[in-house]
């Protein structure tokens, strides 16, 4: 069996695009993940996640009702995570909402979108159905350059704005008080998780998104006090359960997406069952 998916990962060149979109998503995860573990926003990311159906669902409306044949439902993706992460936060900070009544909004809203600019798309649109529910086996050339691309921006801002980002997530307060923008850093932070999201969606869909983002950061966290090393840790263990999901789902003819995020619950509940 091992070596029916090694010679399969030599021979098909869209299986190796797959591990190589799988380990480029991980990095994301791994990094966004530990921020969002920590900062307790596991479950606005997820409102992200859906909420991004309304611009993969409008992208996809215009390229097929009008013919703009250069939008993919992908660039929708970035565009409504990135507008849902920056009316969340902004909701946030100036009205002082409950962020599980901005979260249940924004779910809603951006789901609905979506739903209706289905409706009014002409033909089968089961390119939304591999985004909602995952198929990293469609993955091309250009995919995997943005996502390479975006793997860049997330690294170069985290490099950029490390020290801040650990002062906001842990006391904001106590940054305020050190003379930080508060706000604007919380709003960039939310941005880079909507990108991370983005990311995810071409590994294991829309809807299973929340499993790479939180899983692999939540078990780096119970090994290590320092965020830089539950970063590198989660980054190790999303590639590792990408490479694992990938070969279990090659050889049980499982759905990848799947596969992947149930090989990553399956690592979380171990880890639990050790803690005990």
């Amino acid at each position: 069996m091992t070596t029916s998916f090694f010679h399969a990962l030599g021979q098909n060149p869209f299986l190796i695009f797959a591990i190589l979109a799988g380990l480029a998503a991980s990095f994301a995860s791994g990094i966004i993940g530990s921020y969002v573990v920590v900062k307790r926003i596991v479950s606005l990311s997820g409102s992200i996640a859906h909420s991004v159906l309304g611009g993969m669902g409008l992208f996809l409306w215009l390229k097929r009702s009008y013919g703009w044949t250069f939008l993919t439902p992908l660039q929708g993706a970035l565009v409504a995570g990135i507008l849902s992460a920056l009316l969340m936060g902004w909701i946030h900070l100036k009205y002082k909402e409950r962020e599980d009544t901005v979260i249940a909004a924004i779910w809603a809203t951006g789901m609905s979108a979506g739903v209706i600019f289905i409706a009014l798309t002409p033909g089968y649109n089961v390119e939304l159905l591999n985004y909602l529910f995952g198929n990293i086996l469609w993955v091309t050339k250009a995919d995997l350059a943005l996502l390479l691309t975006l793997d860049v921006v997330i690294a170069a801002a985290v490099a950029l704005f490390y020290r801040r980002f650990l002062a906001i997530c842990f006391d904001e307060e106590q940054a305020s008080l050190q003379g930080l923008s508060v706000g604007a850093l919380y709003l960039l932070l939310l941005c880079l998780v909507a990108v991370s999201v983005v990311l995810l969606i071409q590994v294991v869909g829309a809807i299973l998104v929340i499993t790479m983002l939180a899983i692999p950061a939540a078990i780096a966290g119970a090994f290590t006090q320092r965020l830089s090393v539950m970063m590198l840790l989660a980054v190790a263990l999303g590639c590792l359960f990408t490479f694992l999901g990938m070969y279990s789902a090659y050889e049980l003819n499982w759905p990848p997406g799947a596969t992947i995020s149930l090989t990553a619950a399956l690592f979380y509940a171990l880890s639990l069952a050790k803690r005990k």
